[in-house]
Order: structure tokens, then sequence, then C-alpha cells
């Protein structure tokens, strides 16, 4: 016998069964209580506080920062049957008064608000007089006062408990990393609920991290192998993320701009037109991404070095939300290092704050670098054990050969001190390979001893051995000057040859012949006439009802739907993704369509 929560999520959601540790989450919040729910980014954590909130009496309040995603929410639960509302500044006031109403009457089922909108007199008297069934905090890691998502208003949402002791809570996050984790149970009081924290492995993510050579050129051909698809290019600056986006319509890329010096109204259609239309790249600095539920983003590239593992883990995980293949592309060098380190040594942050950046950044710097399994270097920094390779990053598929490099570090170690401990990488690497230019006569350097030294390995193979020797902490970047490289404690051991240096070799196929992969949805040729027809429709129907398409049905329901060809309202009902509300809905017109093709 089903129980109440499977016939709900059948019923409504039209799915058969719960997905991990979903079921237990359920019951457990379904109940009554508590719970800290780690979740990554495509595992269904939505449902972990929707089927409870449908199961439970009164209404479920759900708290997120994403104001400009909360429209399309709701209305996706609106397909399904479920009276949803929002409210945001976003909303008039006759709206926002028609929403109170219904919340007060009780005529709702679930309500996403802001928590600048919660945590007003007026919205907490409301819900006073209102019978709520749950509290779901999205987006919990917003708390952390270390991340580049914090909130301050989330500090304050403790008031729910002390207004509310004995109406549930959640606190739901697809990432944070063991420290963040104990200061979201503490900062919203959360010290006893019950925490699930599902694998953060995404399988069908392909990781790859290539050494910044012709930043330009290397995206243009990265992004050869998806045309068509959609996808998120990372940039650091607003300059570069205009720059990168206009390059790319010059390539003849569908390419859109977003950073937080875009007027609002460029950026909310940008993102419209990002979740709306097929095949859209955005250009984005990190302003960009916390909350999108596009489940067909195909790839995340970054053209710069993001600031810790965890941003890049939040940032890459907004590909392949639908399951299918996707790509992480990260092109660095030796200058994102230097930048970094500089804005983190010439900000204004506390030295307690500086220190916890740059261990993030030596973090980063680590899986970067890496020969091991891309997968478990990353789910290591989430306390994670991955069992074996995964057989699906540019370190399992082409891996990298090791050297010794013990003599190339001991001369560029050498070249940096007999220099003055001042210079950048691009200087140092003329003087070891013995250039004539100017510069070098003028200051002298071409009558060094470590001048010419280095005309065995060429330019491009020295530029990894200094990031490398870097990432190791053998140089450190001269933070507060102009960046040169300086020698460390640690520089000592290896000039003296009382320890050994390995490298990876720079593999210049890596993450060109194996990253080729299919960024589609494997249809079988049988069914692709199908799949096509069933996308037109949707297309038409969103269009009519001004909402993404994916709202409509998502890829993969319109794949079992190809697969499957019910051709009755009974045969539909058993397709997964097709709950009660959309087959109402949607019936008639999909098996008819499915006649049609034969």
């Amino acid at each position: 016998m089903s129980s109440p929560a499977h016939e709900l999520l059948s019923r409504v959601f039209g799915y058969n069964d719960f997905r991990g540790p979903q079921q237990a989450i359920v019951e457990h919040v379904a109940a009554g209580n508590d719970a800290l729910v780690l979740m990554p980014t495509g595992g269904g954590k939505s449902l972990c506080y929707q089927v409870p909130a449908l199961l439970r009496d009164g209404i479920g309040i759900v708290v997120s920062p994403l104001i400009a995603l909360m429209q399309d929410q709701v209305e996706a639960l609106r397909q399904l049957g479920v009276r949803a509302e929002f409210l945001n500044s976003t909303l008039d006031a006759e709206n926002a008064q028609r929403v109170e109403r219904a919340l007060l009457s009780g005529d709702l089922d679930l309500l996403y608000v802001a928590p600048e909108r919660l945590l007003t007199q007026r919205f907490l008297s409301l819900l006073e007089r209102s019978r709520i069934a749950l509290f779901a905090i999205d987006e919990a890691h917003c708390v952390s006062q270390w991340g580049h998502d914090f909130r301050p208003e989330y500090r304050q949402l403790t008031v729910l408990h002390e207004r509310w002791p004995h109406i549930p809570r959640m606190a739901l996050t697809a990432t944070a990393d063991p420290p963040t984790q104990r200061e979201i149970a503490e900062r919203l009081d959360l010290v006893d609920a019950r925490h699930f924290v599902s694998s953060f492995d995404r399988p069908n993510i392909r990781y790859t991290v290539v050494q910044k050579d012709n930043a330009r050129k290397q995206l243009q051909e990265f992004l050869g192998r998806h045309r068509g698809a959609a996808g998120i290019v990372y940039a650091m600056s607003r300059r570069k993320v205009e720059e990168t986006a206009q390059q790319l319509c010059a390539q003849g890329f569908n390419a859109l701009p977003y950073h937080a010096g875009l007027p609002a109204e460029v950026r909310a259609k940008n993102q419209r037109r990002f979740l709306r239309e097929d095949g859209i790249i955005m250009a984005a600095t990190i302003a960009f991404g916390m909350g999108i539920d596009k489940p067909d983003v195909r790839f995340v590239a970054h053209v710069d070095l993001p600031k810790s593992l965890e941003g890049y883990y939040q940032e890459t995980g907004r590909a392949g939300r639908d399951g299918d293949p996707a790509e992480a592309w990260l092109c660095y060098g030796l200058g994102d290092v230097v930048l970094l380190k500089q804005m983190i040594e010439q900000g204004e942050a506390a030295e307690e704050r500086k220190r916890l950046e740059r261990a993030k950044l030596d973090h980063l710097l680590g899986y970067c670098e890496s020969m091991q399994c891309r997968r478990q270097v990353l789910l290591a920094g989430f306390g994670e054990t991955y069992p074996k390779p995964c057989g699906n990053c540019d370190n399992c598929l082409t891996p990298a050969a090791a050297w010794d490099a013990t003599v190339a570090s001991q001369k560029a170690l050498s070249c940096v001190y007999r220099s003055g401990q001042r210079f950048g990488v691009g200087h140092l690497i003329d003087i070891l390979r013995g250039s004539e230019n100017e510069r070098i006569k003028q200051l002298g350097h071409d009558q060094l001893s470590t001048y010419g030294i280095g005309r065995d390995l060429d330019e491009r193979t020295w530029r990894g051995v200094f990031r490398q020797l870097v990432a190791a902490s053998l140089l450190e970047v001269d933070s507060e000057g102009h960046g040169g490289l300086r020698l460390t404690d640690a520089s000592r051991q290896v000039l003296k040859g009382e320890r050994q240096v390995m490298m990876r070799r720079e593999n210049p196929a890596a993450g060109r012949e194996r990253s080729a992969q299919r960024t589609g949805l494997p249809v079988q040729p049988q069914d692709l006439a199908l799949f096509n027809a069933l996308g037109g429709l949707r297309a038409d129907l969103a269009k009519e009802q001004n909402v993404p398409a994916f709202v409509i049905f998502h890829d993969s329901t319109l794949r079992n739907i190809a697969e499957q060809r019910p051709t009755s309202i009974d045969a539909l009902s058993r397709v997964g993704g097709i709950g009660g509300g959309k087959l109402a809905r949607y019936g008639a017109q999909l098996i008819e369509i499915v006649r049609d093709q034969g």
C-alpha cells in the first residue's frame, strides 16, 4: 500500500518514486520535525519542501532571495494544479493585496516570499493570523558571512522559530562545505535539526581544466563543440563580460552580457531571454546564476579563475540539471592567481577574512593542478570520499604525465632570487630563455648567472612551471606591490636539493579530442520526428502563456512520450513527469500528436 507522500507525488507531480533521500526528508518534515537539507543542484531539492507542505494542514512559506525567478517557480507549480503565489517587490499594491487576502483565507498551498518582505511587521502579523504548514528557507548558504551570496536578512530568520516554535522549519542549499553547514545550523537556530546530506556528485558533468594560452581562441574552440546549446561563460570583471559577449556575437554565437553594472531592466530582459529561448550563451560575472532553474544548460565555462572551490562547484552546478551530459570547463593562468591575490591583500576585509580567502584560493589551486581525478578532489572539498576515478574528467580521460621538475624549479627559483624578487613571470621567462629584448639589457639582467639557462624549455612549459610553483606555495605573489614573484620559506629546500618537485606535464590535447560529447538529449532516430513535434507544441504553449518551455514540460518528459507513444489518457498518465494537472490541461493535445505521428 502506497504512503500518502507517494500518492501525492504520483497524483500531483507525475513521478512514481522518490529519489535518494527525498522520501526520508519528506516524511521527517511532514511529521513536524526540523531539517537541514544539503542536496546538489538537480537533485530534486524543491520536492523536499513542496510535498510536505501539501501533505500538512496550512500554507507552506518558502523564503527565497531569488526574486527574479519566483514567477517561474510559481507558474511551474500552477501548471501542476498547486495553488501557489509569490510576494516580492515586483508586485504592484493591488496584486500584493490579492495575495495577502489569499494567505489569510487559506486559499493557498505555497507562498514564496523574499526575506526582506517576510521580516516586515506587516507580513509577520499576517502570518500570525494564518495557518502555516511549514517554513522552508531556500538558498540557506546566504546566511554565511564568508560566502559571496551573503544576505544579512537571513541572520534575522531566527524570528520564525521564536514566534512559531512548533511549526517545522527546513533550511535547504545545494552548496555548503562542512564549516558553512555548521554556520547555517547555528545562525538559523537549527542546532537540533536532523541533517540530510546527499552526495555532492554530479555524475553527468565532465570537468576539464586547461592552461590559459590564448583564452579567446580556446573559448571559441570549446564553444564550437557546443554550438546551438545554452550555456554560461563566467568572467571576473564587468569589462571582460562585455568584451566576451561582443566577441561571441561576432563569432556567430547568440550571446548576452549580465553583470551588476547593467541597468536592472537590461539584466531582467537578458535573464528572461536566457530562460525562455534556446541556445543563448550568457557571458556573466558571478552576479548571475544563483537559483537559475534552466534544466538544459549544457556547459559552464570559466575564462578566469573563481575565488574558491565552493564557488566553482556552485557555478558549475548550473549545468546539466536535466541529468543529461554537460561540461564544466575552466581556463586559467598565473595572471589570474596574481590578480586574485592582489584583490585579497588590497581589500578592506579584516585579517581573519583575508586568511580564509587565501586558504580557499589555495584549495582551488590544488584542484586545478592536481593530477588526481577531478571529481575526487572536488568532492573531498565537501568532506566526501569518492571511491574510484570517475572516468568523466580530463585527468581520467587524458591523464597528464608527471615529470621531475626539480632542476627546472631550481632554475626558476634562482632566477626569482637573482633578479631581486620583484618581477613578473613574463620577464623571468625572458631571462631564463636568454631574450635579447631592450628591457633585459637596460636592467643588466643579461649579466645574471641565470640568463639563458632555461633555453631547453619553451615558454609554455616555463609558464606551467611558475604556475605550479605558486600553487605549491614554493613561490608567492607580492600582492601589495606590482604582482612580482618572491621566494617562500619552502623555496630554500628546493634550492638546496633537499626536496624533489614533481609536476604535471602540460597536455595540449587535454580537453580537445575527448571532450566532444553530445550536447542534446539522446533521442533515438525513430523517435526524433515525434520528439520534435511535441517540442513544437510545447513552444506554442509556452509562448501563449508567456513562460519558459521547461515550465510546460521538461525535455525528459517529451523524450519519455516519444519513446512510449501513449495513445490514451490512461497510458499517458503512466509517463514520468505528467501529473493530474498537466494530464487534464494538455493530455488530449499530446495524444493527438502521438497519433498523427503514427
